[in-house]
């Protein structure tokens, strides 16, 4: 398939109307736990007060069942002696029934309870007693052995409207109160959402202001909650983007500061070469166009080494250090090696221990052969470099190379591993004031410090602080 016929497949995205917004979702999420515990809670208290009214009927029948069987006064009627006592059940229904499920009572008028197979039982002798819910009555009956008449049972109905009421009534007050709960609970979320997702708002204001204006001023932190929190850590990152930020223009100023004097003094030397090969133009001398020619190698060897220099500062801050074992004892023989090929006459007296660490060979080796070419060149014809590697006892070690030079003033030793800082008597020298950078660099990037003091000489000594362990 042709690249012009490949659709590039994108991620779904999620419709506005599915959209909800974490307000809203704390709301709901509010209102949901509040409504369920109100819900849990109601439904245990109507459970609870139900069981009570209906065993407070059954409570009820047994007791007049009970005053019933204790009675010894009957009442004369038509097939059976009724006692008096049964005058005491005008709220309830009841009757006497046999083993058939006749009414002893079925003379009297009377409201007479419904009976079934569990009534005739206890009548029966089968069962001790019997409860029941009879739904088409809507009442509670209950069956006991009548003993005054052998063979028959004593049933008594209670109806269960008055019950039935208050658990009505029961009902809608704690729908209303679990409503009122769950209404009362979004609000609440509502306002809490409001209020707690404020210095996320003012986070989200700030990151639009950042990528819309490009400022980077640091948002106003209020409180000490994680949000506050979570505000501090996006003011550092603030803070490191805008010293990054910072860092660069000043990179790009300095380096366009000494590009501009290598180029100028170039161009000038090329426009007097071309101008003299112009017709009518005077011809140069022979010598002073050896002259021009050999400040054009020595710009050009300038630029080369100035360019040369920003691409390795820059890949020093932007690479992530290497996590390989390095033996420094190699790093630093690996530098000597090269720092000899163009230290003319300059000697170098070395004395190393063994020692090693976690990190980029490659980026410790071009430090020390910076600090070894620094101590070349200001060093006198015939002079010695000392250079040391040495574990400090801390695990750290120390890398120090000291010159016999004319040394650092004490105005210009904060100042020596600052970019494109050139002291005095190193203007009229070769270089491009970023190699003690590189050096700098290098050392952060591992977690170690750059120093920078005078030699026991009267030179210059240099020393990078290093973590790693004794070999």
């Amino acid at each position: 398939m042709s690249l012009l016929g490949r659709t590039e497949r994108r991620p779904d995205r999620v419709p506005d109307h599915q959209r909800v917004s974490l307000r809203s979702r704390i709301t709901l999420l509010a209102a949901l736990c509040v409504g369920g515990a109100v819900a849990l809670v109601s439904l245990g208290a109507y459970i609870t007060v139900y069981q009570g009214l209906y065993q407070q009927v059954d409570d009820s029948l047994q007791d007049r069942a009970a005053t019933v069987l204790r009675s010894s006064q009957p009442i004369t009627a038509t097939r059976a002696q009724i006692p008096g006592v049964f005058l005491e059940l005008t709220d309830i229904r009841f009757d006497v029934v046999n083993t058939s499920g006749d009414s002893l009572f079925e003379d009297v008028a009377i409201d007479h309870p419904p009976v079934t197979a569990e009534e005739v039982a206890v009548a029966r002798g089968q069962r001790g007693q019997s409860f029941r819910t009879d739904q088409a009555s809507d009442s509670r009956i209950l069956a006991v052995p009548y003993p005054l008449i052998s063979g028959t049972a004593l049933v008594l109905a209670q109806p269960l409207d008055s019950t039935k009421s208050v658990l009505g009534k029961l009902a809608v007050v704690l729908i209303v109160i679990s409503g009122s709960g769950i209404i009362v609970a979004a609000l609440a979320g509502t306002a809490v959402a409001r209020g707690g997702l404020l210095p996320v708002q003012r986070l989200t204001a700030a990151t639009e202001r950042v990528a819309r204006t490009g400022d980077l001023r640091p948002i106003p932190v209020l409180g000490d909650d994680e949000l506050s929190r979570l505000t501090s850590s996006f003011n550092s990152m603030l803070g490191a983007v805008a010293e990054s930020q910072e860092r660069q223009r000043r990179l790009v100023a300095d380096a366009g500061h000494e590009l501009r004097t290598p180029l100028t003094s170039l161009r000038t030397n090329l426009e007097l070469l071309i101008a003299s090969e112009q017709p009518g133009a005077p011809t140069l001398d022979p010598e002073d166009k050896t002259e021009i020619q050999a400040d054009l190698g020595a710009q050009l060897d300038e630029l080369t080494q100035l360019i040369g220099d920003l691409v390795e500062l820059a890949r020093e801050d932007a690479a992530p250090v290497a996590h390989e074992h390095v033996e420094l004892t190699e790093v630093v023989d690996a530098a000597l090696e090269r720092a000899r090929r163009r230290a003319g006459d300059v000697t170098f007296e070395v004395r190393t221990q063994p020692f090693h660490l976690v990190g980029h060979a490659a980026s410790l080796e071009r430090a020390v052969l910076n600090l070894l070419d620094n101590a070349v060149k200001f060093s006198p014809p015939g002079g010695v470099v000392r250079v040391s590697l040495e574990p400090s006892g801390d695990g750290h070690a120390f890398i120090r190379v000291a010159d016999a030079g004319p040394g650092i003033s004490d105005d210009d030793l904060p100042h020596v591993f600052d970019r494109f800082y050139r002291s005095e008597e190193a203007r009229t020298l070769p270089g491009s004031g970023l190699g003690l950078a590189i050096v700098k660099s290098a050392a952060e990037r591992h977690g170690g410090t750059v120093y920078a003091s005078r030699s026991a000489d009267g030179g210059a000594l240099m020393a990078m602080r290093l973590p790693g362990e004794p070999g």
